[in-house]
């Protein structure tokens, strides 16, 4: 009686998927800020669907990249661009066959709700002036993603050598989003999708697409990924997971 018990348990939980098996370790996913709202509702469908459990760290790409050069905290990584992915391939820690780019998005400039500000993004456009003796708001621009696009953008327009001593520099683009929401900077750059969320901003102009390098969001596993790991990247190019990142203002790549 008591191994016909032990095999029909056993069956079972062979019937279960993996994630929802007891004691299972929950897959660390490690994305970029500007992926966290989207990723966390792509997220919630696959947790209900498998009963695998999901845990999210959000930051900036560069930070999550050097976490997992210095210790591989992570089951699967999602950059906001392709620099840190590089960075992380080149260093042996991702699963290159797994790389894939997943999404895309454009570069805007945001102001606060209430703003008047009336500005066209054309070479050389009156940036300082709009700001008005504020500062703009911006991700680093020399290691996070959004910022590197920020400045790529400015440079090219030609006005980056002129606002260039007037930023107020955040650790990642969605403390730039709070800077100008909480009315603390005139002007900020972040990506469509920051601006889509937060209801205190407003997009005041987008920057041309041919300013700054393509926005790319590639993925891929960390090398010693746990199993399970490679069902929710598929599930990431799934038609469910595709309907909630184009909801949330991203482009879906092929």
């Amino acid at each position: 009686m008591r191994l016909s018990r032990l095999l029909a348990a056993l069956a079972i939980s062979l019937l279960l998927p993996l994630g929802a098996r007891a004691g299972a370790a929950p897959i660390t996913v490690f994305a970029a800020a500007s992926l966290t709202n989207a990723l966390q509702a792509a997220g919630a469908i696959y947790q209900k669907q498998t009963g695998t459990k999901l845990a999210f760290s959000f930051a900036a790409s560069s930070v999550l990249a050097k976490q997992i050069d210095a210790s591989r905290g992570a089951d699967l990584y999602i950059s906001a661009d392709e620099k840190w992915m590089d960075f992380l391939q080149k260093n042996g820690r991702i699963v290159d066959s797994s790389r894939k780019d997943l999404l895309g998005n454009a570069l805007v400039l945001i102001a606060p709700k209430a703003s008047t500000a009336s500005i066209i993004i054309a070479p050389h456009f009156a940036l300082v002036k709009a700001l008005d003796g504020g500062r703009l708001a911006v991700a680093d621009t020399g290691t996070v993603p959004a910022g590197r696009y920020a400045r790529a953008a400015l440079t090219s327009l030609g006005v980056w050598d002129a606002v260039s001593g007037d930023l107020a520099t955040a650790e990642n683009v969605r403390v730039a989003l709070a800077y100008v929401a909480r009315g603390e900077a005139p002007l900020g750059i972040v990506y469509r999708t920051d601006a889509l969320i937060e209801p205190a901003v407003k997009i005041v102009g987008t920057f041309p697409a041919g300013s700054h390098p393509p926005i790319v969001y590639p993925a891929a596993l960390v090398k010693g990924a746990q199993p399970g790991t490679e069902a929710f990247l598929k599930f990431l190019s799934s038609d469910e997971a595709r309907a909630v990142f184009r909801k949330s203002g991203f482009d879906v790549l092929p």
